[in-house]
C-alpha cells in the first residue's frame, strides 16, 4: 500500500464481497502468542487488514484493536467486534499518536507496502519494547490430488498475471527485509472445513484469478470447476483445508 490512497496498489476492492466471504480467518493461537509477548494488551495496530480475518481475532485478547486499511471496500465489509475500530488509512501513515502501539502486525499483506515507509511507522507509533509481527501463508492444501490440480492450475494459467509482490508469499517470506530483532514464534497452521463452492469462491478471491478473468474471461477456472468436481467427493461437500502459516515476530524499537 501507498501512503496515498487514492494511489496504492489495489489488487482487492473490486473482489471485496468475494474476499470478505471466503477469505480464511487467523486461529486463536496467533493471537493468543502475540498477545503473551507484546508488553502491554492496550493497543494492537493491524495494517492492511482487509475485511477484517485477523482483527476480530485480536479483538478477544486486546483492549483496543485499530485495524486500517487503504481500501474503502474491503473495510465495508470487514468483520464487526466491539473492541475493533475499522479505519481506511495507509500502512505508511497510520493516524496513531506516537508511542502508543504494543503490537504492529499485518496479515497476508506486508508485500504490498512501501516497507522503507511502513518500518518508520511502526517505530514511530511503537511503545517501548512493542512488538512487530508479519504472518503470510502460500498455497491451500487439502488432498494430493486436489493440491496437484491446484498447483498445475497457479503454475500454468496464473503465472503471468500475478502481480510482481506475490513471489514474497511464494518464499514465504524469506527474502522481504526484516529489521527487527527476532522472537521465535510457533509453528501454527490456518484450518477451516468448507465445501467445493466454498474453496472455488477463495480461489476466485485470488488478485491473480481476478487478473486472468479480466484478460480471458471465466473460462480457465471453469475447467479447473469441472476438474476439482471430479476430485473433491461426493456432491461437493464439506472437506478439511488447511494453510500453513509462516510468522515473523520481532521486538520494535521503542520510544522512551
Amino acid at each position: 500500500m501507498r501512503s496515498e490512497k487514492a494511489d496504492f496498489k489495489d489488487h482487492f476492492s473490486g473482489a471485496a464481497a468475494t474476499y470478505a466471504a471466503h477469505r480464511p480467518t487467523y486461529p486463536a493461537a496467533l493471537a493468543e502468542f502475540l498477545a503473551g509477548v507484546a508488553p502491554r494488551r492496550e493497543l494492537a495496530w493491524d495494517a492492511g487488514c482487509g475485511s477484517g480475518q485477523l482483527s476480530a481475532v485480536l479483538g478477544d485478547h486486546f483492549e483496543r484493536v485499530v485495524a486500517t486499511d487503504a481500501s474503502a471496500e474491503q473495510l465495508a465489509r470487514a468483520v464487526p467486534h466491539p473492541r475493533v475500530e475499522y479505519r481506511r488509512a495507509a500502512a505508511e501513515q497510520s493516524g496513531l499518536a506516537d508511542a502508543s502501539v504494543d503490537l504492529a502486525v499485518s496479515a497476508q499483506a506486508a508485500h504490498w507496502f512501501d516497507l522503507p515507509r511502513y518500518y518508520a511507522e511502526v517505530r514511530r507509533v511503537a511503545r517501548d519494547g512493542a512488538i512487530v509481527a508479519q504472518s503470510v501463508y502460500n498455497l491451500v492444501e487439502v488432498d494430493d490430488a486436489i493440491d496437484l490440480a491446484v498447483r498445475r492450475f497457479y503454475a500454468d494459467k496464473l503465472g503471468t498475471y500475478w502481480p510482481p509482490e506475490r513471489r514474497f508469499v511464494e518464499n514465504e517470506y524469506a527474502t522481504l527485509p526484516f529489521p527487527f530483532e527476532r522472537i521465535e514464534a510457533p509453528r501454527l497452521e490456518m484450518r477451516a472445513t468448507w465445501t467445493l463452492a466454498h474453496f472455488l469462491g477463495y480461489m476466485r478471491s485470488w488478485s491473480g484469478v481476478v487478473a486472468m478473468e479480466k484478460a480471458l474471461g471465466p473460462g480457465p477456472m471453469a475447467a479447473l470447476e469441472r476438474e476439482l468436481e471430479d476430485l473433491w467427493g461426493p456432491a461437493g461437500g464439506a472437506r478439511d483445508v488447511r494453510w500453513p502459516l509462516t510468522v515473523r515476530v520481532g521486538r520494535a524499537e521503542g520510544r522512551v
